[in-house]
């Protein structure tokens, strides 16, 4: 079992930056890959950005290419977003989220066997 714990949301202006962490407690060492996810209200949840935990590839939503971050720290098991020059559209809930099975571990499936409870993300004009 793994639990993960987000926090580092909050409001920001347009052109700001916020980093997200996500702690991990558990079986860690399982884990194949993780994830950030957002959810805007009356849109669906969508992939922002993965990496897979044992070579570090990372893959990302064509429109945070360039200003997100997706990275891990080993030793401290936690899970960073960097974000940069927010967007307005960047607004939504933030949620993080993993999985030990590499076939769940795909830019865009959001059937991964672990979620946090997210951390919101308002980013104002």
């Amino acid at each position: 079992q793994v639990q993960l714990v987000e926090s580092g949301g909050g409001s920001v202006q347009a052109g700001g930056s916020l980093r997200l962490s996500c702690a991990a407690y558990g079986y860690t060492y399982s884990l194949t890959c993780m994830g950030w996810f957002r959810q805007a209200p009356g849109k669906e949840r969508e992939g922002v950005a993965l990496l897979y935990t044992g070579v570090g590839t990372t893959n990302y939503l064509d429109s945070v290419k360039g200003r997100f971050t997706i990275s891990q720290d080993n030793a401290k098991n936690t899970l960073y977003l960097q974000m940069n020059s927010l967007k307005p559209e960047d607004t939504a809930m933030y949620y993080c989220a993993a999985s030990f099975l590499s076939s769940r571990c795909r830019p865009g499936n959001l059937d991964l066997n672990y979620w946090g409870q997210g951390t919101q993300v308002t980013v104002s004009s």
